[in-house]
C-alpha cells in the first residue's frame, strides 16, 4: 500500500544528503552550487511551494580542480566519489545505488559534448535558511535550456510559472537559448 510515509521518507533522503554535502564541501573549503531539479524545486519552492515539484537526485557544479579534494573530503561524510559510465558521482556509502547519488558536474565544461554550452562559472549564489548554496536562476535556466531533455523543459515551466524567468535573464540569453524558451512557452 502507498502511503504518505514513503514521501516522507525520499524527502528526508534528499535532505539528509544535501545537507552532508553542504558540509562536505564547506568544511573542505570547496566552492560549489546545488543545480538540477533540486536547486529548480528549492527556487520554486520559495516563491509558490504548491508548484514546486520534487526530483529524486541531487546534482552539484563544482570545478574540476578540486575532484581530489572533493574525494578526500567526501569520506568522513559517508560518501564515495566514483567515476562510471562517464559521470562522476558522490555514492552514499550507506545505499550504494548511482540513482541516489550526487552528480557532480563541472563548472565551465559541457555536460554532453553536442551541448551547446558549458556549465556556467561560479555566479553569486542564493543561500537557503540552512546556509545550502544554490545556483541563481539565470544559471538554471541556461542550464535547463541547454539540456533541453523533458524534465529540463517541465522545470523551465515550474520556474517560469512562479514568475522566476524574468525579463533580464531573457535578455542575458543568446538567440539559440532563447529560441528554445520561446518553444517551452509556446508548449504550455
Amino acid at each position: 500500500m502507498l502511503t504518505v510515509a514513503a514521501f516522507d521518507r525520499h524527502v528526508e533522503q534528499l535532505f539528509d544528503t544535501i545537507t552532508r554535502l553542504a558540509a562536505t564541501l564547506s568544511q573542505a573549503g570547496i566552492q560549489y552550487r546545488l543545480v538540477g531539479g533540486i536547486a529548480v524545486f528549492l527556487h520554486v519552492q520559495e516563491r509558490d511551494p504548491l508548484a514546486a515539484r520534487l526530483t529524486r537526485d541531487v546534482d552539484v557544479a563544482v570545478d574540476r580542480r578540486d575532484l581530489e579534494a572533493i574525494a578526500k573530503a567526501a569520506l568522513p561524510f559517508g560518501f564515495e566519489y566514483r567515476h562510471a559510465a562517464g559521470v562522476d558521482l558522490l555514492v552514499d556509502r550507506r545505499e550504494p545505488k548511482a540513482r541516489s547519488a550526487v552528480h557532480l558536474v563541472f563548472v565551465r565544461e559541457k555536460v554532453r559534448p553536442e551541448y551547446p554550452e558549458p556549465v556556467p562559472d561560479f555566479s553569486p549564489p542564493v543561500r537557503t535558511a540552512e546556509g545550502v548554496l544554490l545556483a541563481p536562476v539565470c544559471d538554471l535556466v541556461r542550464m535547463k535550456l541547454t539540456s533541453f531533455r523533458l524534465k529540463d523543459r517541465v522545470h523551465l515551466q515550474d520556474l517560469d510559472s512562479a514568475g522566476l524567468i524574468t525579463p533580464e535573464i531573457e535578455s542575458s540569453l543568446p538567440e539559440s537559448l532563447l529560441e528554445r524558451l520561446r518553444l517551452v512557452r509556446s508548449m504550455e
